[in-house]
């Protein structure tokens, strides 16, 4: 065994590496708008929470501000964990309760697809959070992979049973 490839995570390691990442992103930045305003914009909005519980309360979802500020932390916590691979599963576990949440309150009404005419008389549909679910509920199944702190406590745990297993035997 070369003890330089023993350190390279497999291929499906890296895939959900990848993966990690990207949800990362995409709900770190989510939860950085709907807590501090921070991306927003023409598309977005102004962002911040007293406007997400504003968008929470006008979509019928109370407590408004509750519910804004949990769907905040959900979406900048679990983001985070899921981002550096810690809890991995319980995170994406907990953002996925959130995005199928959101797209039964939020999304539903509006059919399938986003709002690629950008009309501001609707909403998005389903489209963007299937595909977001698909891919936390694969981090939930398949875990965070070995290029995640998950991974590293994994590792060292083995490491410390393998140890022990050979004391016993000595």
């Amino acid at each position: 065994m070369n003890p330089i490839n023993d350190r390279i995570p497999p291929v499906q390691s890296l895939g959900l590496l990848v993966l990690r990442l990207t949800l990362s992103i995409v709900f770190v930045m989510h939860g950085l708008h709907a807590v501090f305003g921070i991306g927003a914009g023409p598309g977005a909005g102004p962002g911040g929470l007293t406007e997400t519980a504003a968008a929470f309360t006008h979509a019928g979802i109370q407590p408004g501000f509750f519910m804004g500020l949990l769907a905040s932390i959900i979406q900048l916590g679990g983001g985070l964990l899921v981002g550096v691979g810690f809890l991995t599963r319980f995170a994406a576990a907990a953002v996925l309760g959130y995005v199928m949440f959101a797209g039964w309150k939020l999304h539903l009404m509006w059919g399938f697809f986003l709002n690629w005419g950008v009309d501001p008389t609707r909403g998005h549909g389903l489209e963007y959070a299937i595909a977001l679910g698909g891919g936390l509920l694969c981090l939930v199944l398949a875990g965070g992979g070995e290029a995640s702190l998950d991974g590293l406590r994994a590792d060292r745990a083995a490491s410390r049973a393998a140890g022990r297993a050979r004391l016993r035997r000595s």
